[in-house]
């Protein structure tokens, strides 16, 4: 069922296209991420879509591409879990007209969809984008037990229609003392477990309805929340929980176990206190933002954690996620500056924010990095994007430039 609606939506979506234009880029540098660094390069971009790539002696530009100049070029960025579009610019209250990120009416909605709160057209869209993030994993934020769905987009303002690549990628829950207010919310971690087990029982209550139904009578009631369930308990959505403290790190890895769920570990401030057990589980980490404050369930975060989890081989993606106040939305390149800095390094910071949340995002093709074939998505930098004192000078969605503000 989740597999008729998603395609219907995405083709009522496809209805309305993005005209592409024609660019290339000439830059001292080019950082592929899939392939070798490239030294006085081009990139030719074609109705989108990457046609050339490789050193600019052996690449002719066709007639009628507007060339821009990049010290470095880089993929455009893939921000692994975001709540902009639905988290606006103001960082008003979660009262306020553009905060549509966290719905606190009642402690379970996994029915509310991100596509029906995003606003291509939100202002922050235009600030994110300026420093190379192109691609959006985004929705719902942390805060209620199961909060809503996420969705992926381009970080280009125009339609819905033009910006979203997947209207229902997954569903975020949170296990952490951030679900224990609102309303009918849990009190304690022992109602929290409890809580989310019996909304995943129900909905394989819903599913077994369903299977069984056979067409004899009124057929079962439609049930949004059980039914974006059941695409979890199906593993055609991952179940993407926030959990900082090791405990809840721990009972998230349980519920993973008894309903054998595709499950994304979010934030995940103590996850260096369980490595193997994270490591077996298969679990992908969304790490908080490196800079992320230290403070109550994250007080224990470490600038060194990014480092230290692709040194053991479990697979990060750096992500900018959600605070309750100023900044909300932090500046991925920075994050993945200071996680360089401490022990990750140049080449891994940058695929954490490319082609590895483009693969756990299963849109690989597409994005991540800088290949004939794919998305003629660029970021220009006038030196190591990850210098302080380096600007973002261009950003370029499937041939068009998106931005020409340099910050």
């Amino acid at each position: 069922m989740r597999a008729q609606i998603t395609l219907a939506l995405a083709a009522l979506l496809l209805t309305s296209s993005f005209a592409a234009a024609q660019i290339a880029v000439k830059a001292d540098t080019i950082y592929t991420v899939s392939g070798p660094v490239i030294t006085d390069g081009v990139v030719v971009v074609t109705d989108g879509k990457i046609v050339a790539v490789g050193p600019a002696s052996l690449i002719s530009i066709p007639a009628g591409h507007e060339v821009l100049q990049a010290k470095i070029l880089v993929p455009g960025f893939v921000d692994i879990r975001a709540t902009v579009g639905l988290t606006g610019i103001y960082n008003g209250g979660e009262q306020a007209h553009d905060q549509d990120m966290l719905e606190r009416s009642a402690p379970i909605q996994p029915g509310l969809r991100a596509i029906d709160a995003y606003n291509p057209r939100e202002a922050l869209l235009d600030y994110v984008r300026s420093f190379g993030v192109t691609t959006i994993h985004t929705g719902h934020a942390p805060g209620a037990l199961i909060s809503g769905q996420t969705m992926i987009a381009k970080t280009r303002t125009t339609t819905v229609a033009d910006a979203v690549i997947n209207p229902f990628f997954g569903v975020a829950a949170t296990l952490s003392p951030k679900a224990q207010s609102g309303s009918g919310a849990p009190g304690t971690r022992g109602k929290t477990y409890a809580m989310l087990r019996e909304a995943l029982f129900g909905a394989q209550e819903h599913k077994a309805t369903l299977d069984n139904y056979d067409g004899e009578g009124a057929p079962p009631a439609r049930d949004l929340a059980k039914e974006a369930l059941i695409s979890v308990l199906d593993g055609d959505a991952p179940l993407i929980v926030t959990a900082n403290r090791a405990q809840d790190i721990a009972s998230a890895l349980r519920l993973k176990e008894e309903f054998k769920l595709t499950m994304w570990l979010d934030m995940a401030a103590e996850v260096y206190t369980l490595m193997d057990e994270v490591k077996a589980a298969g679990v992908p980490v969304l790490l908080h933002p490196t800079t992320y404050r230290a403070y109550d369930e994250t007080k224990n975060l470490s600038f060194q954690t990014a480092a230290t989890l692709a040194d053991a081989g479990i697979p990060i993606a750096i992500q900018t996620g959600y605070e309750g106040y100023v900044p909300k939305v932090r500046v991925l390149v920075f994050e993945a500056a200071i996680a360089a800095a401490h022990g990750l390094g140049f080449e891994r910071s940058l695929k954490a924010i490319t082609l590895t949340p483009a693969q756990l995002l299963g849109i690989s093709d597409r994005v991540g990095s800088i290949e004939v074939g794919k998305d003629g998505d660029l970021a220009l930098f006038d030196g190591d994007p990850f210098e302080y004192t380096t600007h973002c000078t261009g950003v370029v969605i499937e041939g068009e430039v998106a931005s020409r503000e340099v910050r």
